[in-house]
């Protein structure tokens, strides 16, 4: 079994290692700017950093939730390489929006369409093995 998710094992610990490289970014800021918690304003540098490391956390089980599904019912090498290509949009767009506001944009609208195609083989993977356990029906032999 463990050949069947190593890849989605290790895309896992990737990402608690990105988040928390992104939580020890904002620890960093808090010292810079000199902002303690539970403070969450401050300068602008500051409030781009923190609602980075947020949104970032906010999307993370979501993201966790899609890539196992998609690992385990549709495919585990495309899930984990959806899952690396995440990650990598997450990090620029963490960088993006560190550096302006605006330049959180083009990450965040790729890392959401992995996000949709890590939902569609979810929902195909998950539609197949409804219909081939509990109806008989093989969709992959009926198409060849």
């Amino acid at each position: 079994m463990l050949d069947q998710i190593h890849l989605l094992a290790a895309v896992t610990v990737l990402g608690v290692l990105e988040q928390a490289y992104f939580f020890l970014q904002v620890i960093y800021a808090r010292r810079v700017f000199g902002i303690s918690p539970p403070k969450i304003s401050g300068p602008p540098e500051f409030e781009r950093i923190f609602r980075a490391q947020v949104n970032s956390s906010e999307y993370f089980p979501i993201f966790l939730a899609l890539l196992w599904q998609a690992g385990l019912f549709f495919h585990q090498g495309l899930a984990a390489a959806l899952g690396l290509l995440y990650l990598y949009a997450r990090y620029c767009y963490f960088m993006g929006y560190r550096a302006s506001s605006s330049e959180r944009l083009a990450p965040i609208y790729f890392s959401t369409g992995v996000l949709w195609i890590l939902i569609a083989a979810s929902a195909l993977g998950i539609l197949h093995f409804f219909l081939s356990h509990y109806m008989g029906l093989n969709i992959l032999q009926l198409l060849t």
